[in-house]
């Protein structure tokens, strides 16, 4: 059995495809693993979670940077989100908010289950449909679910590794703060760098 990388944009594993001198694909397959890349946003990644995702692979791996609320995180760090819930899946009830699971209707917040100890900071993420910006939005995020991570693919891969009863980790490198929207600030390239490196080496050590 394999073990599925998956990741937004092939931009975030750009030194893995060069290490393994991999096809430049959007699925790819080596000897020990794949990889897919899913394009941004939940929507795409559980498109093709839903083509791709089958039981001959016994983990995925969920790569990619994300953003932190939680300033004791240092840009460019790892870590390993063992929780990630659906922000916006609900329904506005005046100033309330009514998460899928207050209305009945599902879940909203799902766990990873891997058996694997990586010695990464666990942390809780929020995957959202819009990246936070703005100081009201972030405020009520975190009033409301008390999150250290975001991202916009996380849930989903949790979402769908659960319902096909797969071993997931999500391990991201963290690019920036969530606060008012600053590039200047962001540190992509050391957090891709960082990225990269953790995933190399794991997957090395798998073969």
């Amino acid at each position: 059995m394999k073990t599925l990388v998956v990741a937004a944009t092939k931009a975030e594993l750009t030194f893995l495809y060069q290490h393994f001198n991999l096809d430049d694909g959007d699925f790819v397959e080596a000897k020990n693993f794949d990889i897919l890349i899913t394009g941004v946003g939940m929507v795409a990644t559980a498109f093709a979670l839903g083509k791709h995702l089958t039981h001959k692979y016994k983990l995925v791996i969920n790569l990619g940077i994300a953003g932190s609320f939680d300033r004791n995180i240092e840009l460019g760090s790892l870590v390993n989100i063992t929780e990630d819930t659906f922000a916006e899946l609900g329904a506005e009830d005046g100033e309330n908010f009514l998460t899928i699971t207050d209305l009945g209707f599902g879940e909203n917040t799902y766990k990873a289950k891997c058996s694997i100890n990586t010695n990464i900071l666990k942390v809780t993420g929020v995957t959202v449909n819009r990246v936070s910006g703005n100081d009201k939005n972030i405020r009520n995020l975190m009033e409301r679910l008390n999150p250290q991570t975001e991202s916009m693919e996380g849930a989903a891969v949790l979402y769908a590794c659960q319902k096909e009863h797969v071993d997931c980790l999500q391990i991201r490198s963290i690019s920036n703060y969530v606060e008012p929207r600053n590039r200047d600030k962001w540190q992509i390239g050391l957090a891709i760098k960082n990225l990269n490196d953790w995933a190399i080496a794991f997957l090395t050590d798998m073969n």
